[in-house]
C-alpha cells in the first residue's frame, strides 16, 4: 500500500493536495470534515507578503509570487491574484533598524524592497496621516489574493492529477501502528489505511494529533477585521498598509477597505465547543477588542471618520506558541506529518508550505532547512492550555511588535525550571527563556542591573557579561548547563550503531568524550553531539537544548536494526559547568580527586563536596573546567559548596559571546542541515577510515573541493552583530552571517559567516580578501581570521 491521507480542506491542505499531484504520490486522500474553506480559510484578509524576517522563511513565501498567477493559467480558474505593493510604516526610529535589515535580505533574494520617507506611502495613498512616522519600507511585490477562489484552484489542480477530495468526512482519530501512523478513523466508523498522514486542520489539529501521542502547541483565539463601504478615490491598486507599531493593516478590496491588526491579550476560543464543528462560522462583534486598532486607524487615514462600515467580521484563527508554524514529520511517530498553526498567514503560505512538505513527504527528508518552522522543535510542555492560553497575551500581536534584539517574551515563563533554578536565582539570575527553559542571562549585583532596556545598538549587558567573563581569567565561573539535552545508549550494538551514525571515531577507551557532527545523506550537518564512552556498551551522548526532541527522533529512526535502548535523562541529571583559570583550586577544596591528572576530553566518577557525579573536561568557551553532571536532587549541596568557594555565576548571555571569541559553531545557526561538516570547518571531526552516514556525498565534496567556508569575522564598527547580515566583497554579496555579537573578553565585534570561496582555496587565502558587512543600510569593514581572537592555541582549555 501507498496511500497519503491530508485532513483539512483550508488552503494548507489544499496547496499540499495540489503539490502531492505535482509530485505524482501515488494515492492522495484528502478529507474535509465539512466544505472546503469552511474552516477558516473563507474569511481569510488575503494579503500576500514575500519579504520575511529570515532567509528560510522569505523563501518559502516568495514562492507565492510564482505560483499564483501560474495556477490560474493552468486551471483556468482566477485566483484574485493581483500586485497591489505595499507599506511597512514605522513610528519610532528603532524599527527602521529593523526595516533595514530585512529590506536588505529581501533585496538579496530578488525583492525590491527600499526604506526612506514616511511621505512615500503618502504620495501611493493621497490622505494618510504620517506626520509622526520616523519613516517606511516599500516592498512593490506585495499582493493580494482571494482566499476561496485560490483554494477552488488548488482543489481543480490537484483532482486533475489524481488527488480524491472527499468532503462530510470528519476524522475521528488517528490510527497507530507502533511508531508509525496507519490511518484514520472516521465519525462514522469507517477506517481507512495510510502510510501516511497530514495533519492540515489548523486548531482543531490538536486533539487529532492527541490521538497519535503528539501533542501540538494550538490555540484559537477570536481574530477580527472590518470591511468599510466603498470609498470613492481610492487608488487601484491599493497599496497594503501595515502601520508596524500600531499593529494595524489596511488593504483594499473591490473599492473598500479591509482594516485589521494583531490583537494583545488575544481571546481564546475553543475549537471543541459547541460551536467548534459549525461551517463558516462568524463570532459575535467584539467593539470593545477592536477600538484601539479602529482608532489608530482613523489617526492614519482621517477619512475613514466620515466612512461607514458595512460588515464586522470575528472569525477563528490558530496559533502557536512562538509564532512560526508547526511544520514536519512528528518527531515520536513516524508517517505523521503537520503543517498548522500558520499564525494568520496561512493562504500566502501555502504555496510555499504546501511545496515543501510535499517534498518532504515524497523524497523522505525535507527539501530545504526547515528548522525555523519545524515541528520537532516544540517542546510538549508548551502544548498544555493553561500555557496556551497565557501565550496569547501576546503571541498574536508579536506577529508586528517591534522585534528586539534579544527580545525576550513575558507571557507563558517558567515552562522549565531546572533542579538549580532557585539556586541560580539566589545569586541575582535575570532569567530569560532558552528552548523553553528558564536561564539566568546575566547576573546582577544590584537593582540597577535588572531591567536593563533593550536596544538596537550598543546591549546595556554588554559590561555585565564582560564582567562575568573576566572572573575566569584567575578565578572560576559556573554555567548552568541543565538544559542540554542528554540521551543514554546501551546495548550489544550500540557501539556498532553510534559508529555508524557519527562522523568520528567512537570505539575510544572508557571515559573519552569525543565530540562529533550527525550527517544526513547530502553530508549536512543533522546533529554536532559529544558521546562519551561510559562503559564497553554504554555511551551517553549529550546534544543542544533546543534539539532535544529533533534529536532524540534522530537517534530513534536510526537505530532501527540496532540492538540498542536509548533513554532520554536530560531532566534526571543537574549539568553545572566549573570553569576558568582557578578552577582546579576551588575543586581540589572541595574533591580528593586529582584535577592535574584529568586530560582535556576525558570523564570520570568524582566524588564532590561528598556528592557522586560524573565530571568531563569539555568547555564550550574555552576556558580551563570542566562539565559537572549529578543527580537533580543532590545538586543543591554542590552549587552551594561551589559559592561557598568563590565561584560566580556566569549568564548565557557572556557564554554565547565566549564560545563566539574561541570560533566554536553553534547548532541551528551556524550548522545545519544545509552545512557540510568541510564547509564549517570541522573536517577534524571526520574519520576516513571508517563508514558513517553520509560519507558518500561529504566525499564528493571534499575531492572537489568546497565552495563555502564558514569563517570567523572581526567587523568594525562596533554594529549590533545578529545573524543573516549580508556580506560583500567589491560591491558583491558573498555571503551570510549566521551568528555574531561581542566578545566580553576581547571586547570585538565578530560574526560566523557562510562565504563562497574558490575550490581549494586556503583559509589563509580567505583572510586575505576584503570583505563588508551590510547591518541596517550601513556597511561595516570587516577580516577573517585565521585564528580565534581568544586563546588561540588552546592553552588555557587544554592546559
Amino acid at each position: 500500500m501507498s496511500r497519503t491521507i491530508i485532513i483539512g480542506g483550508g488552503a494548507i491542505g489544499l496547496g499540499l493536495a495540489y503539490h502531492l499531484g505535482l509530485r505524482g504520490a501515488a494515492e492522495v486522500i484528502l478529507l474535509e470534515r465539512n466544505q472546503l474553506t469552511s474552516g477558516t480559510s473563507w474569511h481569510a484578509a488575503g494579503i500576500v507578503g514575500p519579504l520575511r524576517a529570515t532567509p528560510n522563511m522569505t523563501r518559502l513565501a516568495s514562492y507565492a509570487l510564482e505560483l499564483f498567477p501560474k495556477l490560474e493559467a493552468e486551471t483556468g480558474m482566477s485566483t484574485g491574484y493581483r500586485r497591489t505593493g505595499g507599506f511597512w510604516l514605522a513610528r519610532r526610529a528603532e524599527r527602521l533598524d529593523e526595516l533595514r535589515r530585512i529590506a536588505a535580505l529581501g533585496r538579496h533574494f530578488g525583492l525590491k524592497p527600499e526604506v526612506g520617507r514616511a511621505d512615500l506611502a503618502a504620495q501611493a495613498v493621497p490622505g494618510l496621516n504620517v506626520a509622526g512616522h520616523a519613516g517606511c519600507m516599500a516592498v512593490p511585490e506585495d499582493a493580494n489574493v482571494n482566499p476561496v477562489d485560490l483554494c477552488m484552484a488548488y482543489a481543480r489542480g490537484a483532482k486533475a492529477r489524481g488527488v480524491t477530495i472527499r468532503e462530510g468526512a470528519q476524522v475521528a482519530r488517528l490510527l497507530t501502528d507502533g511508531g508509525r501512523v496507519a490511518g484514520v478513523v472516521l465519525a462514522d466508523g469507517e477506517e481507512i489505511a495510510a502510510d501516511q498522514v497530514a495533519l492540515c486542520a489548523g486548531a482543531w489539529s490538536k486533539r487529532l494529533a492527541a490521538t497519535a501521542g503528539l501533542a501540538l502547541p494550538l490555540q484559537a483565539v477570536e481574530h477580527m477585521y472590518v470591511v468599510t463601504e466603498p470609498i470613492p478615490g481610492l487608488p487601484d491598486p491599493m497599496p497594503v498598509l501595515r502601520d508596524m507599531d500600531t499593529g494595524i493593516y489596511i488593504k483594499g478590496d473591490a473599492g473598500k477597505l479591509v482594516i485589521g491588526g494583531f490583537e494583545p491579550d488575544a481571546k481564546c476560543w475553543d475549537a471543541f465547543g459547541p460551536e467548534g464543528d459549525r461551517p463558516f462560522l462568524e463570532l459575535p462583534e467584539d467593539w470593545e477588542q477592536f477600538t484601539p486598532f479602529m482608532e489608530a486607524a482613523l489617526d492614519l487615514m482621517p477619512l475613514l471618520a466620515e466612512t461607514g462600515i458595512q460588515h464586522f467580521m470575528n472569525g477563528p484563527e490558530s496559533f502557536t506558541h512562538d509564532t512560526r508554524p508547526l511544520v514536519g514529520e512528528a518527531p515520536g511517530m513516524d508517517g505523521l506529518f503537520v503543517a498548522a498553526g500558520l499564525n494568520s498567514v496561512g493562504v500566502m503560505s501555502s504555496a510555499g508550505i504546501g511545496r515543501a512538505l510535499a517534498d518532504w513527504m515524497v523524497d523522505r527528508r525535507p527539501p530545504m532547512d526547515m528548522w525555523e518552522v519545524d515541528i520537532a522543535r516544540a517542546d510538549p510542555a508548551a502544548a498544555s492550555d493553561a500555557h496556551m492560553a497565557d501565550r496569547m497575551r501576546e503571541a498574536v500581536s508579536d506577529l508586528m511588535a517591534m522585534h528586539w534584539p534579544y527580545k525576550q517574551p513575558k507571557a507563558g515563563r517558567g515552562l522549565r525550571l531546572s533542579a538549580l533554578h532557585d539556586y541560580w536565582a539566589a545569586q541575582g539570575a535575570v532569567f530569560g527563556q532558552t528552548a523553553g527553559w528558564e536561564r539566568g542571562l546575566w547576573y546582577t549585583r544590584d537593582a540597577s542591573e535588572r531591567d536593563l532596556p533593550y536596544a538596537v545598538g550598543a546591549q546595556p549587558w554588554w559590561p555585565i557579561a564582560a564582567r562575568e567573563a573576566g572572573v575566569m581569567a584567575d578565578g572560576t565561573a559556573l554555567l548552568d548547563l541543565s538544559p542540554f539535552s542528554k540521551f543514554d545508549i546501551a546495548g550489544p550494538d550500540a557501539l556498532a550503531f553510534l559508529e555508524q551514525l557519527c562522523t568520528a571515531r567512537i570505539d575510544r577507551e572508557i571515559g573519552r568524550a569525543v565530540y562529533t557532527p550527525i550527517l544526513n545523506t547530502r553530508g549536512g550537518i543533522e546533529a554536532d553531539v559529544t558521546v562519551t564512552r561510559i562503559g564497553t556498551t554504554q555511551f551517553r551522548l549529550t546534544s543542544g537544548a533546543a534539539t532535544r526532541w529533533r534529536d532524540g527522533a534522530t537517534l530513534r529512526r536510526a537505530a532501527t536494526g540496532f540492538d540498542v535502548t536509548i533513554h532520554d535523562v536530560t531532566e534526571d541529571e543537574a549539568v553545572i559547568g566549573v570553569m576558568g583559570g582557578g578552577v582546579r583550586g576551588v575543586l581540589t577544596a572541595l574533591s580528593e580527586e586529582d584535577w592535574h591528572a584529568f586530560p582535556f576530553a576525558t570523564s570520570r566518577a568524582v566524588t564532590l563536596a561528598g556528592q557522586s557525579a560524573q565530571a568531563t573536561r569539555m568547555s564550550f568557551v574555552g576556558e580551563l573546567g570542566w562539565e559537572v553532571s549529578l543527580p537533580a536532587d543532590r545538586a543543591g549541596v554542590v552549587f552551594d559548596a561551589l559559592i561557598a568557594a568563590d565561584a560566580q555565576p556566569l549568564g548565557h548571555y557572556a557564554l554565547d559571546g565566549c564560545r563566539l571569541e574561541k570560533g566554536f559553531k553553534h547548532w541551528g545557526h551556524d550548522l545545519g542541515p544545509e552545512i557540510t561538516p568541510l564547509e564549517a570547518g570541522l573536517g577534524f571531526a571526520v574519520d576516513w577510515s571508517k563508514p558513517f552516514n553520509g560519507r558518500d556525498a561529504l566525499e564528493q565534496q571534499k575531492n572537489a573541493g568546497p565552495a563555502r567556508r564558514l569563517c570567523l569575522m572581526q567587523v568594525e564598527g562596533r554594529p549590533l552583530m545578529l545573524h543573516d547580515e549580508l556580506i560583500r566583497e567589491g560591491g558583491r554579496v558573498v555571503g551570510l552571517t549566521t551568528s555574531g555579537g561581542q566578545g566580553p573578553r576581547t571586547g570585538l565585534t565578530l560574526a560566523f559567516g557562510l562565504i563562497d570561496v574558490a575550490p581549494g582555496e586556503a583559509l589563509s587565502e580567505t583572510a586575505e580578501r576584503r570583505f563588508e558587512v551590510e547591518v541596517a543600510g550601513a556597511l561595516y569593514p570587516a577580516k577573517v581570521l585565521a585564528k580565534p581572537p581568544f586563546d588561540p592555541k588552546g592553552e588555557r582549555m587544554r592546559g
